[in-house]
Formats: C-alpha cells, structure tokens, sequence
C-alpha cells in the first residue's frame, strides 16, 4: 500500500545536494484528498486524519485511474 501525499518534479542537480532534514515542497494543500494505491495501482482516494500521535487515512471514495494518470 502506498498513500501519495502529494507529487513535485526536481532537478537531479538539486535531488543530489539534499541532506538529511531537506524539506521537498508538494504541490498539495493542507485539506486535499490523497490517492491510495496498492501495487502501484489507484484504488481510493482518502483524507488524512489525526487523532494524538496516531496518523490516519480515511478513505471517502473510489479512485479514478483517469484522474490519477491526468494529476501525474
């Protein structure tokens, strides 16, 4: 299962000069729907929801493997 929180295009040059603690901006708001896959595949998309140190996805919806492959 992979949950994608978000999606940024980076240069080589600068992916390389990152460190530990580097912070890589995502193009995804703080209330916006994130995409659930598994293998690989869009099956949902869902909320992430957080309850004390606990971080969860909340799934809301099917997913469309159309509007997954047009936000990529």
């Amino acid at each position: 299962m992979t949950v994608i929180l978000g999606r940024c295009q980076l240069p080589m040059h600068q992916l390389l000069k990152m460190g530990r603690g580097a912070i890589i901006p995502l193009g995804a708001g703080e209330n916006e729907e994130v995409w659930i896959l598994a293998n690989n595949y869009p099956i949902a998309r869902g909320e992430i929801s957080i309850d004390g140190d606990r971080l969860t996805v909340v799934v809301t919806e099917p997913a469309d493997v159309h509007a997954f492959n047009a936000a990529a």
